[in-house]
């Protein structure tokens, strides 16, 4: 292995280090991922909306209290700003998570793109250094150019290499990204239909009220 990285050239060692980079970022992520699985709690979720359809506030924030599921999260942050902008504030708080799911992820993006045109730029280099070999040694000497073309090639490999390793991963979490996006939405709007409701039925309650006579 050692021995492959020195043919190489110059170039392997940015290469490496986008390597490096993606491992890390694979890993983060992975890592993430796993704790927002464990941290998901479906079934308070629903029970958070059926209190809701009670306007039972109180009981909301003692069954939410320590929760780090982030539906719940978006959904608490709504409902303590039901009185003023209850959307808005969960659109507010949907940004924050999104964009913290989507942390390092342009990281792994650009590797995707960069690690491919330093294999380029390493072949070009190992091309350039044939042609020098080749020039000093003359056409009766053809071995003395095996290192340029290594080098070349090394480079090409290894840069597409770790393009294939990147985008997998990325692909996949893009994906899981695009699912909670879709996990947010629909709670959100449950919670929206929910609250206008009873809104609603407490409006028409207050006016019966008012007015006896009122069929």
């Amino acid at each position: 292995m050692n021995e492959f990285f020195r043919s190489g050239g110059p170039v392997m060692y940015p290469l490496l280090a986008c390597s490096f980079i993606v491992l890390t970022v694979v890993i983060e992520r992975a890592i993430f991922w796993i704790r927002i699985g464990l941290q998901r709690k479906p079934a308070l979720v629903d029970e958070v909306l059926e209190l809701c359809r009670s306007g039972n506030w109180e009981a909301v924030r003692l069954k939410t209290m320590g929760s780090r599921d982030f539906v719940v999260r978006i959904l608490v942050t709504g409902i303590l700003h039901r009185e003023f902008s209850m959307v808005k504030a969960m659109e507010s708080a949907a940004a924050d998570e999104i964009q913290r799911m989507r942390r390092t992820m342009t990281v792994l993006d650009t590797m995707i793109t960069v690690a491919p045109l330093l294999g380029i730029f390493g072949t070009v280099t190992g091309i350039i250094t044939s042609f020098e070999m080749l020039g000093a040694s003359g056409i009766d000497h053809p071995e003395a150019v095996t290192a340029g073309v290594a080098e070349a090639l090394i480079t090409t490999a290894t840069g597409l290499a770790i393009a294939i390793f990147s985008v997998f991963p990325f692909n996949y979490f893009n994906s899981k990204v695009r699912r909670a996006t879709l996990e947010i939405e629909k709670y959100a709007t449950s919670l929206e239909i929910v609250y206008e409701k009873l809104v609603h039925g407490q409006v028409s309650f207050r006016l019966k009220t008012e007015d006896p006579t009122e069929p």
